[in-house]
């Protein structure tokens, strides 16, 4: 067995056996502190009622569970430094050749986003959330600051990218407002996908499974490891989320791995390959903005019964737990189809 597996798979299983231990007292912990989902009943234009009737049953359960994923992925951290220091291992978690940009992403993301959540559940501010143009502004500081990390410091300027569907493109300066655009397009994805139990993090387990082997197939090996012990927190997440959730990971977790994933994409320049396998994640943003450009164009005419998608389906008398195995095995097989992307 190559001798990186093994700390790999290590702190995968570490991550995992802390987490489920620690769960049940952290779910009596968020009921007392009534740290619970709010279920929403505006919509963007109009009211929400036809999602009031399918999901009023889940309001106050535990949520902002996200935060407590990159908790313990941060300690796992903390637990490699230490275990380097005293010689068991001969690298952490925290190098800056691989894992500092991967690391910064979650911590700001996660930090920024666990306000929003914090605000929304106690019902703090005349909007209930920070406000959409101070989110928007961080994340264009946030995407530029990344755009310049990676232009300016990592070189990238002067290598080829793998653009989708076009080939290797040498795209200099242009490179900035690429990755700008990609991170505002698609911030939001996984969280418009985390609307049913255990939807998005079982999607978003595929997606860092194929990242694991990515990073690994790449000689990256701290940041596969990194990648195996988000996994380990998710299978643990899994076994609490899966319906009935008794649970939810709500905005703070879903933005910062999802943007996580960018970063790693972008590392290993395998932006197609996200594509593919984030492909639910993205139409389920298409889906909504579908269905706001018909509302606003057509009088409140709609597309979809309601949006985003996977709600649709429910709404067309499909079973929350059909509509969740069904979309992921669409999750397994664009994992695989990957595989023929990356390997050509």
């Amino acid at each position: 067995m190559n001798s990186h597996l093994i700390p790999i798979f290590s702190f995968s299983l570490a991550t995992f056996l802390v987490w489920l231990f620690i769960i049940p007292y952290f779910i009596e912990l968020l009921k007392k502190y009534k740290i619970g989902k709010q279920i929403r009943e505006e919509a963007t234009i109009g009211k929400a009622v036809e999602f009031l009737k399918l999901h009023k049953t889940k309001t106050g359960t535990p949520t902002m569970w996200g935060a407590i994923i990159l908790i313990i992925v941060f300690l796992m951290v903390i637990f490699s430094i230490v275990l380097q220091k005293f010689w068991f291992i001969n690298n952490s978690l925290f190098n800056q050749k691989e894992t500092y940009l991967a690391l910064f992403t979650l911590a700001t993301v996660g930090i920024l986003w666990a306000i929003d959540d914090y605000l929304n559940v106690r019902g703090i501010g005349r909007t209930k959330w920070l406000s959409a143009r101070f989110k928007m502004f961080w994340l264009l500081v946030f995407s530029w600051g990344g755009a310049w990390w990676f232009y300016d410091k990592l070189d990238w300027g002067s290598r080829l990218l793998d653009i989708p569907f076009t080939g290797w493109m040498e795209i200099g300066i242009y490179f900035i407002p690429l990755f700008i655009f990609i991170i505002i397009a698609t911030a939001n994805s996984v969280n418009i996908t985390d609307g049913l139990d255990g939807l998005a993090p079982g999607l978003l387990l595929f997606a860092y499974g194929v990242y694991a082997y990515i990073t690994y197939d790449q000689w990256l090996y701290l940041l596969s490891t990194l990648c195996v012990s988000i996994i380990g927190a998710l299978v643990a997440f899994l076994w609490y989320n899966i319906k009935p959730a008794k649970v939810y990971m709500w905005d703070v977790g879903s933005l910062a791995l999802w943007a996580n994933l960018w970063i790693m994409a972008m590392l290993t320049n395998t932006i197609s390959v996200l594509i593919i396998v984030g492909a639910i994640f993205i139409f389920e943003t298409i889906s909504v903005i579908i269905q706001l450009t018909s509302k606003k164009l057509r009088n409140g005419k709609k597309i979809f019964k309601i949006a985003p998608f996977h709600h649709h389906l429910e709404a067309i008398w499909w079973s929350e737990e059909t509509v969740v195995f069904k979309l992921w095995l669409v999750g397994i097989v664009l994992s695989a189809i990957w595989v023929i992307v990356y390997k050509l």
